[in-house]
């Protein structure tokens, strides 16, 4: 008997797929309605496949380049500088969005200056001293770097401001009653911490955030707009879809505005009081860079049509929650490269979902913030010295197995705050006591810490691969472009190297 073939009537997988001589018109439409979503999803998996073939052939010719670093080394400003170099539209559609940053970052600064003020009975007196760490030991070999052993000296009264050259004296009960009526108008404003807080973060509360603001995912700058406007993740209004961001109004923000407007005044008369300026000075009241940077400009960004500029967004501080991923088309000599930027949460906590990102990664920008050594892990272990922080996750980076072949790039970092320490009179001694009698001027003390990052490369250069080292500020544009100049050349030679083409 000959076998039936393929296209024989009496093949069984034919009559098992032939619909029942019972079918209704129904469900004969319900049927090929069936058939033909089974099609298309079937083609939508076919189109996905041929998509991600290609995408794996085009990221076999991509750049992978990792930044890593502490927290608030400068990484995320870092990254911002790339944005602005090679992206620079993108940065501008997120240009309204990080009002809101602006604005959580001088609420922060006010409440964490009235809340420091109230510890100290809003008034300082003659006798207080300039601030030490309060810890006995700091950093050294139980995490096996080969950073300097970091200790605390004994608290010092014989500071360089003279009790008898004091500008920060007065009547208590004049500058108590003068700060406690700026706390009193001021306290509307400073209520709406916690509003912004939520709105950067969608809610998200991680333990251990610090004082320098809310932990936020990738994709941040957009869903702050959304939240903004109560509308659900994906979907978008006829209404606001064609609106530029700059055009959609933000009812927190703007109360916020309208609160800065109105409260201008009294933010720079605390800002300028003597009783906060002698916090200051004794190092009682510690305010990062970007707070004072912005209570410097209050007048400006108070102002009710204000708009950030770069130099606000570079300055405006806000923690990254695990890894964003940044892609930016680079021409290098006609050949046009993708760079998938990766800018990582710097936090102790966090640094463990590094890892899955390590295996191709083909440069490192590591990046140290050398203004540090007089400040601690805050939350994290405060015992522990920054600089002590930035050796050990230095050494565990070099050491890497999987990070073994990558181009490594060392950024300095914050070089200008280093100096501005210095130029203060803050001696190094004091909290690296490993520094010795070396003079206490920029350039030995950047030297100093620039050593001890290089003998931990030495020490883990199974390899033999080059360091290439930075003095950076990478909140100053034009100087940092230079630099990335120089790091994308240097990236791009080893780059064409790996592959074989040189």
């Amino acid at each position: 008997m000959r076998t039936p073939s393929i296209y024989s009537q009496d093949d069984p997988l034919t009559e098992a797929l032939k619909p029942p001589e019972s079918e209704t018109e129904l469900e004969r439409r319900a049927r090929l309605e069936e058939e033909a979503e089974a099609k298309r999803v079937s083609e939508q998996i076919d189109e996905d496949l041929r998509l991600e073939r290609e995408s794996m052939k085009r990221k076999r010719g991509d750049v992978k380049l990792l930044l890593l670093g502490q927290a608030e080394s400068g990484k995320s400003t870092l990254q911002r500088q790339f944005q602005l170099m090679y992206k620079p539209h993108s940065l501008e559609q997120e240009r309204a969005s990080w009002r809101t940053v602006i604005y959580f970052n001088v609420v922060r600064s006010i409440k964490h200056i009235l809340n420091t003020l109230e510890s100290w009975d809003d008034y300082i007196d003659d006798d207080m001293a300039l601030d030490s760490p309060t810890s006995k030991y700091m950093g050294g070999s139980r995490s096996g770097t080969s950073s300097p052993v970091i200790m605390n000296p004994p608290l010092e009264n014989n500071n360089a401001h003279s009790r008898s050259a004091s500008p920060f004296q007065g009547n208590a009960a004049t500058s108590r009653s003068t700060i406690a009526s700026l706390r009193r108008r001021l306290s509307p404003l400073v209520t709406t911490d916690a509003a912004l807080a939520d709105r950067l973060s969608g809610g998200i509360t991680v333990s251990g955030s610090g004082k320098g603001g809310v932990f936020v995912r990738s994709g941040w700058q957009a869903r702050t707009i959304e939240n903004a406007l109560g509308r659900k993740r994906g979907r978008v209004s006829d209404e606001i879809g064609p609106k530029k961001p700059d055009e959609i109004q933000d009812v927190l923000v703007q109360d916020v505005s309208r609160m800065l407007d109105a409260s201008k005044d009294d933010i720079r008369e605390l800002w300028a009081h003597p009783t906060v300026k002698g916090l200051i000075v004794r190092r009682r009241l510690k305010l990062d860079e970007w707070s004072e940077f912005f209570l410097r400009h209050i007048t400006r960004v108070a102002a009710s049509d204000y708009v950030p500029s770069t130099d606000d967004i570079l300055h405006a501080r806000i923690q990254t929650m695990g890894v964003a991923e940044h892609i930016f088309d680079v021409n290098i000599h006609g050949k046009s490269v993708s760079w998938h930027l990766f800018d990582v949460g710097g936090a102790r906590g966090q640094r463990h979902t590094w890892v899955p990102y390590f295996d191709d990664a083909n440069a490192i920008i590591f990046v140290a913030p050398v203004s540090a050594f007089d400040q601690y892990l805050a939350e994290e272990d405060p015992r522990t010295n920054r600089i002590d922080d930035s050796l050990q996750l230095f050494t565990q980076i070099c050491s890497s197995p999987l990070l073994k072949n990558a181009h490594l790039v060392l950024f300095l970092n914050k070089t200008d705050l280093l100096r501005a320490k210095l130029d203060n009179g803050l001696r190094v001694q004091k909290y690296i006591t490993s520094f010795g009698e070396r003079a206490n001027d920029y350039e030995t003390v950047v030297q100093y810490f620039r050593a001890h990052f290089l003998q931990v490369h030495r020490r883990n250069n199974e390899n033999r691969r080059v360091l290439y080292t930075h003095f950076t500020s990478v909140v100053d544009t034009k100087a940092t472009q230079r630099i990335i100049g120089n790091v994308r050349d240097s990236i791009f030679r080893g780059y064409l190297q790996s592959a074989a083409l040189v």
